[in-house]
């Protein structure tokens, strides 16, 4: 049987499913963790539901390529390595260089790395485990499937900054957005709970994790998105600013003696809820902290959000549903509710007990204008099936 490896690398961990073919089953998934760090894991769970994890030294994304082998292996998920006929590389951005998913050669892996400016956190680590799996597989295709390219549909009224128009003709420079991978999943799935055609429906989509962005889905397509140039732009986020005027990071690197590449690491990985609260990253140790900063970094979250949204409901020219998807979209009752209710005056009627429930699911009553849903986001899916699409396995 041929089987498909979907993965999203981090700077020191991957995730990974293991996909059957033809019928698409997950049949392995998990994630190394702490890779090149003190107190290394590895775990898989395997479709009987079982679940191993083995504490142990990776000293780096190869390590971690070559252990997750292994376990497949031993655990008798595939008896032969050539029953791995293809593996997907999630990739933040692809700049201009990348309208499309792409079977992945030495030369486009370097754009991938030229590309860390508008990535930080992201695309070199993902170059780094793409690497890693064309040097331990290397007769299997790598293809990288680009959160950016979703939203190459959107108008350069939306994309351009209000920047001298040669620095967008010279250097790229414009918003690329992110969470693409995500939004391919859950924006026609949204069209088919609503028993609706896409393109007749007008969708917000809220991606609330540790990066976290709303996007405007409109005739099918991308219409706007929060993200900008770099993942560091639109809403609150777990350890990101989010927006900021330019001239406080002016201002603070004149007072506090900082380079500009600090102030960027500052607001990428010690600020938003982090810096806010100064408590966690993790919005369920904000939420259940009973400290006045705690408490004004969750405020603060809902509001960027719902600022967007109102923004995207006017430019949009009205809503049919907003989604929720993504770790905090699909497990905080909390901020769904608080996001419903900021717009009850267009009669979003929230369903509180609908609201209550994890899973996909309404979390609006049957009456109400505007539709509200979660839906539990499968990125991996969407990187399967474009592997198999570029490299036409079967």
């Amino acid at each position: 049987m041929k089987k498909v490896l979907a993965i999203n690398s981090g700077s020191s961990s991957f995730k990974y499913k293991l996909f059957s073919l033809p019928d698409e089953k997950v049949i392995a998934k998990g994630m190394a963790d702490r890779v090149g760090l003190d107190n290394a894991s590895f775990e898989i769970k395997l479709a009987d539901g079982s679940k191993h994890v083995e504490k142990t030294d990776i000293a780096d994304q190869e390590a971690a390529v070559n252990l997750l082998l292994k376990f497949l292996k031993e655990f008798k998920v595939v008896s032969d390595l050539n029953e791995i006929v293809g593996v997907g590389h999630r990739v933040v951005n692809g700049g201009e260089y990348f309208k499309d998913s792409t079977i992945i050669t030495k030369e486009n892996l370097s754009h991938i790395y030229e590309l860390e400016d508008y990535a930080p956190l992201h695309n070199p680590a993902e170059g780094r485990g793409i690497e890693a799996f064309m040097n331990v597989l290397p007769d299997v295709p790598q293809v990288a499937v680009f959160d950016t390219t979703y939203h190459q549909s959107l108008d350069p009224v939306h994309y351009l900054y209000s920047l001298p128009y040669e620095y967008h003709e010279k250097y790229g420079i414009r918003k690329y957005g992110a969470h693409g991978t995500s939004i391919r999943y859950t924006a026609p799935r949204a069209a088919e709970m609503m028993g609706q055609d896409l393109k007749d429906l007008k969708l917000i989509i809220c991606h609330l994790g540790s990066g976290a962005s709303v996007t405007a889905v409109k005739d099918g397509k991308s219409f706007d998105t929060s993200m900008g140039f770099s993942p560091i732009a639109g809403i609150t986020m777990a350890t990101r600013t989010g927006d900021i005027d330019p001239s406080v990071v002016q201002h603070l690197m004149h007072v506090e003696h900082k380079s500009i590449d600090e102030m960027i690491h500052i607001m990428n990985n010690k600020s938003g809820l982090l810096g806010i609260s100064g408590i966690s990253p993790d919005m369920r140790d904000v939420r259940e902290s009973n400290t006045d900063r705690a408490k004004l970094a969750r405020k603060i979250f809902i509001n960027r959000i719902v600022r967007y949204v109102g923004a995207y409901i006017a430019e949009m020219g009205g809503v049919d549903t907003i989604v929720f998807t993504a770790g905090i979209g699909e497990h905080d009752v909390g901020v769904r509710q608080a996001v419903m209710d900021a717009f009850r005056y267009l009669d979003v009627i929230p369903d509180e007990e609908a609201n209550g429930k994890n899973g996909e699911n309404f979390i609006t009553k049957p009456n109400s204008k505007v539709k509200a849903m979660v839906i539990p986001t499968n990125e991996e899916l969407i990187i399967e099936r474009d592997v198999v699409r570029l490299t036409h396995i079967n």
